[in-house]
């Protein structure tokens, strides 16, 4: 998406009990195989008419494995996405963050114990 962010704060305290309780590859490791699982759900929800739209979605580690960014960068995701004022919307990002969020909390929640 063009765009959208997502911040999440207390980032500090989260890092700290990190420390603290689980492996730094083991969070890495959740990070990535998320990521992954993001990018797939992201490619089975995306509309197919010439499939660019598929092929531009991008999966990228960064911040040293901690931050997986899925994107969809081909220029008319947005209108994909949200829709235009003649074609309603066909979400494909929005119902992949949802579907994979909790995933991800629960990943996290299992290693910290």
């Amino acid at each position: 998406m063009a765009n959208g962010t997502i911040e999440i704060r207390g980032t500090a305290a989260l890092v700290g009990k990190l420390k603290r309780s689980a492996n730094m590859n083991d969070v890495k490791n959740i990070v990535r195989m998320n990521g992954a699982d993001m990018h797939r759900r992201m490619v089975q929800k995306a509309p197919v008419d010439t499939s660019n739209l598929k092929r531009n979605i991008k999966i990228e580690i960064m911040n040293d494995g901690f931050t997986a960014k899925v994107s969809s960068q081909a220029e008319y995701a947005p209108y994909q996405e949200y829709g235009t004022r003649f074609q309603t919307g066909t979400p494909h990002v929005r119902p992949s963050y949802h579907e994979q969020r909790p995933i991800f909390l629960q990943d996290m929640k299992r290693i910290m114990k």
